[in-house]
């Protein structure tokens, strides 16, 4: 039996457990929610469903809708057993009141009303509630309806019977505080890709997503019975795999309260994607579990290699080699979770590792020798790999090689900085010769270093590490960030704490901009990851009337501008800049240079499916997706005809 099924079905006030009182979220929203921008508004949204979610695991729940409402509220409602209404024995206040206006205060803490959960701090409903300008929620249960109400965090309305009914169930509308939020407006792509996630994490589940704004009228539903089978098909759509069955497997130690699921399929790709989760939380930097299964498949696929006969005497197949190329989702289900960091991130069960090695070991070997076929084709995808890591380190040695031969100098064409120091240096990309030119002569010698590429690099979604390697352009960025590249890779050896992208505003600039946005996120992920990477933003526009100038970056920009100065005396000027080499090194230095006035754009990955899916289908083989996407997307586009 599994651990989501029904563990009993008592769910009443004494279960709810107080940890400590209410604190003021308010004013630091950011340790709750991660920030008061786009990021921190859909984590509310998040907050409430993980509570509807929770009943789904433990058996209650069988559908759940999220409404955007025309004024922006948001409406999450359950079909479980309804949040406990009966007083609480020691707060002496209805359950549901606790839950809502005491920090840390859930049936997550050991009281008996979840044995696996996601919402493992308790804060959800506290911290929605304290960020809300007002707060509804209605409660289908023991035959009756009830009602309460909320706002910034304390009790409006008490709670109170308002009819009958046969269903059971939680509806919560919240309205997100302009006080504490930037922006308040919900994006449906945002919570359709959470929403989607966790349907297929979840089999079975029904969850809808439906947007009631003017002019935004959409509705979906998600409900996948296959689960991690169908998470991992919808993974690879825009991709080649290489077998037609995907590995699937799940097992449960009842005894242990352990639980684990995976569904893999390798692709003719050359980069892994491999997405983690624990109790539903999507362990981004890994743990145990993770570490586990890495453990396991390189394990099986040297032992069925070495079997069948498809690697060399001697020979052996690194992590490195088993993962190229591979789609994996790995789901654990666990009753006392142990996560590293307030966000959750990383999983630090000592116990799960051996548990899911073992299983994943055997279920892996079990697939490859019950699929003789396709077990050749994921061998021989992975001995291919490695030949071509042998390759790749060759080049990276000869790149080390060069290096050293060119000592201080680095590569010809950079313009190093003077300062040694990396946290006060950056480097300048600049598309082309002429626009390094004038970066040369505009930057701070002391602090800014300029590389100038020369046209588009290789597109390395479609290239090995080897073939990548002997890019000339490539080359010298590995050389000049001085951190290395694979398995050389050391963060603390970068000499550039900003690497910023400076390109043409233009769909040519946009292009080359892509492209090393592909090599980053491919092959120097940390660089994102830290923060360190930017894009430039450089003005479309040098306006000029009698002795003032001004810049704009965007048609609006100009349109407002050229609207506030039409009254003034003066012939007005416009210049039109169609690429960075059309400006003096004073201008580029003013406008895109000079710490004081310049904007620029910091790169994050906020997903990894969804930088994934974008980058696969924006530099990948397949013309289908991207000319939707194009089409989906034109209306957004800033046309320069």
């Amino acid at each position: 039996m599994s651990l989501d099924q029904k563990q009993g079905s008592e769910y009443t006030a004494d279960q709810i457990q107080v940890l400590e009182g209410f604190e003021a979220v308010r004013k630091r929203p950011g340790m709750y929610i991660g920030s008061t921008g786009p990021r921190g508004l859909h984590h509310l949204v998040y907050e409430i469903v993980d509570n509807s979610v929770d009943e789904a695991l433990a058996g209650f729940c069988k559908k759940i809708k999220v409404i955007i409402n025309q004024d922006n509220s948001v409406t999450v409602i359950d079909d479980g057993r309804g949040m406990p209404v009966d007083e609480h024995p020691k707060m002496k206040i209805p359950a549901v009141e606790v839950i809502h206006t005491v920090l840390h205060a859930g049936g997550k803490f050991g009281g008996g009303g979840y044995k696996v959960s996601g919402g493992l701090h308790g804060v959800g409903a506290s911290v929605v509630n304290a960020l809300s300008t007002r707060m509804e929620v209605e409660i289908n249960r023991n035959g009756k309806i009830y009602e309460i109400e909320f706002a910034r965090g304390k009790t409006t309305k008490k709670l109170n019977v308002i009819g009958e009914s046969r269903r059971t169930g939680s509806k919560t509308t919240f309205w997100p505080d302009p006080e504490i939020f930037e922006d308040t407006i919900y994006d449906y792509d945002t919570l359709q890709h959470r929403l989607r996630e966790m349907a297929f994490l979840t089999k079975g589940l029904n969850i809808s997503l439906e947007d009631k704004r003017p002019g935004q009228k959409r509705k979906e539903v998600f409900h996948y019975e296959g689960g991690l089978r169908e998470f991992v098909k919808h993974l690879n759509t825009n991709k080649d795999p290489i077998h037609e069955d995907i590995v699937y497997f799940e097992y449960a130690d009842a005894a242990e309260g352990h639980e684990v699921e995976v569904a893999m399929q390798y692709t003719d790709r050359f980069n892994e994607l491999m997405l983690s989760y624990a109790n539903n939380i999507n362990t981004n930097e890994g743990g145990t579990h993770l570490a586990g299964f890495k453990s396991a498949l390189t394990r099986a696929m040297n032992d069925y290699a070495k079997k069948a006969g498809l690697l060399k005497e001697g020979d052996s197949l690194t992590g490195d080699d088993v993962r190229e190329g591979i789609t994996a989702v790995i789901s654990v289900k666990l009753e006392q979770p142990q996560f590293e960091g307030q966000t959750k991130a990383k999983l630090g069960n000592t116990e799960m590792r051996g548990f899911v090695e073992t299983t994943c070991n055997s279920n892996i070997m079990a697939f490859l020798e019950e699929h003789p076929k396709q077990a050749a084709a994921i061998v021989n995808k992975c001995v291919s790999a490695s030949r071509a890591r042998e390759a790749a380190r060759k080049a990276r040695a000869l790149v080390r090689r060069q290096s050293a031969l060119q000592g201080l100098s680095l590569p010809g064409k950079l313009a190093d900085c003077s300062e040694k120091d990396p946290q006060l240096s950056e480097i300048f990309l600049v598309e082309g010769d002429s626009a390094g030119g004038s970066a040369k002569q505009g930057r701070d010698r002391k602090r800014q270093a300029v590389l100038p590429l020369r046209g588009k690099i290789l597109n390395v979604e479609k290239a090995r590490q080897d073939k990548m390697l002997n890019s000339e352009e490539i080359k010298n960025m590995i050389t000049a960030f001085g951190c290395g590249i694979g398995s050389e890779f050391d963060i603390s050896k970068l000499r550039y704490h900003k690497i910023i992208i400076m390109t043409d505003a233009d769909v040519d600039g946009a292009h080359i901009r892509t492209l090393l946005l592909t090599f980053f996120y491919r092959y120097m992920t940390p660089l994102i990851e830290g923060g360190y990477v930017y894009a430039a933003q450089p003005p479309l526009f040098r306006v000029q009337k009698g002795k003032q100038t001004w810049y704009t970056y965007s048609d609006k920009e100009q349109e407002k501008l050229l609207a506030e100065i039409e009254d003034k005396p003066g012939k007005v000027e416009i210049q039109r800049y169609k690429g960075l080499g059309e400006m003096d090194f004073d201008q580029l230095w003013e406008t895109t240079m000079d710490y004081k006035t310049r904007t620029m754009v910091q790169i994050t990955v906020e997903d990894a499916t969804a930088a994934d899916e974008i980058f696969t289908t924006l530099m990948g083989d397949k013309v289908p997706p991207r000319r939707k996407f194009i089409e989906d997307n034109a209306r957004y586009a800033t046309l320069d005809v």
